[in-house]
């Protein structure tokens, strides 16, 4: 007996209920048959043949500079569904609507899931629709999400299947859709990508085109997310495998085969490329693309000749770059920290460089920040009640429990004893002088007072969203662990110049439609993460030339004569990316330097690879930008501990003089409070002691004359800059 006849024996339905579900879904029935009968179907012969006659333009903040015509050099070529590849065809279908040549033009799997999700409140889901599904929505209806909109869509799909042949469909549909840009059907496609006709495309050229379908400007082959993209059409193949469209043979020389794509020329006028594509795909996101053929007027947030300006610059050094350093490649954001507006965006020393993959937009590219990580675990310990002039000690210190303290030296896992960027060790040092010199020992004291996960989070509360789950990260993370994109990084300096209200990053302040109505417009996104207090006191750190000594001479590319600029360096310890992140309280500048495929430049630091081209545009910002001050920092008030105060110099209660770490003296979760009863229980506390102890021994001279504060090293290397 089934389950149901089992269950229906013992419990009856009555005949009235059984009356009323028959007559509910009558109705439903009736009423779909209904809307079939009742609603029109378009000319089929008219999608393909439709032609783009009205143009996106996008312009500069001024409204007066037009950086790009979107569709002036649109390319649709239509082709017949014999002039396709085989492999095009079920490429398609294997990942776009496998079961196309069966369904009656909708899937009732997925109506029925859509229907649930409304329920339950969420937004439909875009997903799982068919390929005729497809060319309804995208050449009848607009890409707004509503029930009546998505059972329209049904409608005119089961209409369009009684009207026409799969075949018809399918090559409406092949030669409808967008792969990207201003391309729009799959010969364009082959033409452009690969210089051939579409029947002649190969298994594993047809997977990759038919992998961009989903989303053609996140998995464009020239963006930032080409590892995304071959992963994609990895699963084309193994679709078009599963479904038997090709045999395992097939599957496993496509999946080897090394494609190359053909580089994209310079064939209209194009201002800030990397910005104006990275606006088209938000525009593409929320408005979809048969908005962009509609005759959009956009106005970025772009200042056109800052953007010129920087990419003259970023050309140049980068160039310089390449034999100095085999630093192939540099990138630049700016912003107005006050309302995150982009200023500029430079993606690539030259958009339409070929040897380097220019249009490879390294300002959204995910990289390891190194030591411009930094400024954030800091201001995280100013919020936990830490100072400007609290003293840690720079001395070599094992840091593993997994060791011994006396491990100061080992530094081979699971031991973790790392050493500065030079070498050197300084002794006692305050957060502000160790944060200017980039010093690391300090910095991973100043991570383990706060706590790694609850610095991830407060880092992602600056935008720092790529961060990934905390616990996969351990004290390293102080000195860039993580990965971030430049565009990002610099939106989470900016929320220090802006006294802590963060403003995510936008690019686009008015969009309007071919009659001139505002579809949309600038709406600031703020949020307070940092007190203006701690922000002033971070940008004061930041700022203080002086506390660089003698790491850069007050004349480095990091210092402006007469203003006002904080500053961080980066440099991954493997010299794979090179960072320099500046602000005042007008302008946010950060760049980055290294090469598109992660490989290690020659060992040096930010200092020398990426100072001299942010110094530069920067200038050239302070120029023509107002001229701002910071505010001044807080004042560290007497009542708090002496370590706090800048003074380690502290007799014990016994009246001697014996230097102890901040373990010691404070409470890491209350530090302005009362010191810990008993600080052993700290599993840090013995290491940092060890280490202070070892360092006191070793250099009495340095204890005994409070005006010695000079790096004493165990090794002599040759002059650097910090990371």
């Amino acid at each position: 007996m089934s389950l149901w006849k089992h269950y229906s024996s013992r419990h009856p339905i009555p005949l009235s209920i059984a009356l009323a579900l028959f007559g509910v879904g009558f109705l439903i029935g009736g009423g779909i048959l209904l809307l079939v009968a009742t609603t029109p179907v378009p000319d089929i012969a008219s999608f393909s043949s439709r032609q783009i006659d009205q143009s996106t333009k996008i312009y500069d903040r001024t409204g007066q500079v037009l950086l790009y015509d979107y569709n002036r050099d649109a390319k649709r070529n239509v082709v017949p569904l014999a002039s396709i590849s085989p492999h095009t065809i079920h490429a398609t279908i294997a990942i776009e609507d496998s079961s196309f040549y069966e369904h009656g033009g909708i899937r009732f799997t997925s109506i029925l899931r859509a229907i649930l999700i409304d329920a339950l409140g969420g937004a439909l889901s875009q997903g799982g629709s068919t390929i005729t599904q497809q060319v309804v929505k995208n050449e009848l209806l607009t890409n707004k999400k509503s029930i009546t909109r998505k059972i329209n869509e049904w409608m005119l799909a089961i209409k369009m299947e009684q009207a026409y042949s799969k075949d018809q469909i399918l090559e409406t549909y092949l030669n409808s859709i967008p792969y990207g840009g201003t391309l729009y059907g799959i010969e364009a496609a082959a033409g452009t990508y690969f210089g051939k006709p579409a029947k002649d495309l190969s298994l594993a050229q047809a997977a990759y085109l038919a992998a961009m379908i989903q989303a053609p400007s996140y998995y464009s082959p020239y963006g930032a997310h080409k590892t995304e993209l071959a992963a994609r059409k990895d699963l084309v193949l193994e679709r078009m495998h599963t479904l038997g469209f090709i045999d395992a043979a097939a599957y496993a020389d496509a999946r080897a085969e090394t494609v190359s794509f053909a580089p994209t020329g310079q064939t209209s006028i194009i201002v800030a490329p990397h910005f104006v594509f990275y606006i088209l795909s938000q525009l593409k996101e929320k408005y979809g693309s048969p908005a962009l053929m509609s005759g959009l007027k956009v106005i970025t947030t772009l200042d056109a000749d800052l953007e010129v300006k920087a990419e003259s610059i970023i050309n140049q050094y980068a160039l310089e770059n390449v034999k100095k350093f085999k630093a192939t490649n540099a990138s630049l954001v700016a912003l107005d920290p006050q309302s995150g507006q982009i200023l500029a965006m430079v993606g690539s020393r030259n958009f339409f460089d070929k040897e380097i993959d220019g249009q490879y937009n390294a300002t959204l590219a995910s990289r390891q920040p190194g030591s411009a990580m930094k400024p954030f675990i800091y201001a995280l310990a100013l919020l936990r009640g830490y100072t400007r002039d609290t003293v840690v000690f720079d001395v070599p210190t094992q840091f593993s429990t997994a060791c011994q303290p006396s491990d100061v030296t080992n530094n081979i896992p699971p031991c973790y004893a790392p050493e500065n960027y030079d070498g050197n060790f300084r002794g006692p040092m305050t957060f502000e002088t160790a944060l200017a010199q980039s010093i690391n020992i300090p910095a991973i004291k100043a991570l383990y007072l706060v706590g790694i996960q609850n610095a991830v989070a407060f880092a992602k509360s600056f935008g720092l969203a790529t961060l990934g789950d905390p616990n996969q990260y351990g004290l390293t993370l102080v000195l860039g662990g993580g990965e971030v994109h430049l565009l990002d990084l610099t939106g989470a300096y900016a929320t220090f110049a802006n006294e802590g209200v963060r403003n995510t990053p936008t690019g686009i302040l008015e969009v309007s439609d071919a009659s001139g109505a505002v579809l949309d417009g600038y709406t600031p996104q703020q949020s307070r993460v940092l007190p203006a207090t701690i922000a002033n006191d971070v940008s004061a750190m930041l700022s203080d030339a002086p506390a660089r000594l003698p790491e850069y001479p007050l004349n480095s590319p990091l210092s402006f004569s007469g203003y006002d600029v904080a500053v961080k360096t980066g440099t991954t310890n493997d010299t794979r990316d090179a960072w320099i992140i500046g602000y005042t309280p007008s302008i946010a500048i950060g760049v980055w330097a290294g090469n598109n495929d992660n490989s290690a430049m020659v060992k040096s630091v930010a200092g020398f690879i990426a100072a001299p081209m942010w110094h530069e545009v920067m200038a050239y910002a302070l120029s023509k930008y107002p001229k701002t001050y910071f505010n001044e920092p807080s004042t560290i008030l007497g009542s708090v501990p002496q370590m706090l105060q800048g003074n380690w110099r502290i007799p014990d209660q016994n009246g001697s003089f014996t230097p102890h770490s901040l373990l010691y003296w404070t409470d890491k979760n209350s530090p302005q409070g009362s010191p810990s009863a008993n600080p052993a229980v700290d599993p840090q506390f013995a290491y940092w002691e060890y280490g202070i102890a070892a360092w006191y021994a070793s250099h009495p001279e340095l204890f005994s004359n409070p005006q010695i504060f000079v790096p004493i090293s165990f090794t002599q290397p040759e002059p650097t800059l910090p990371l």
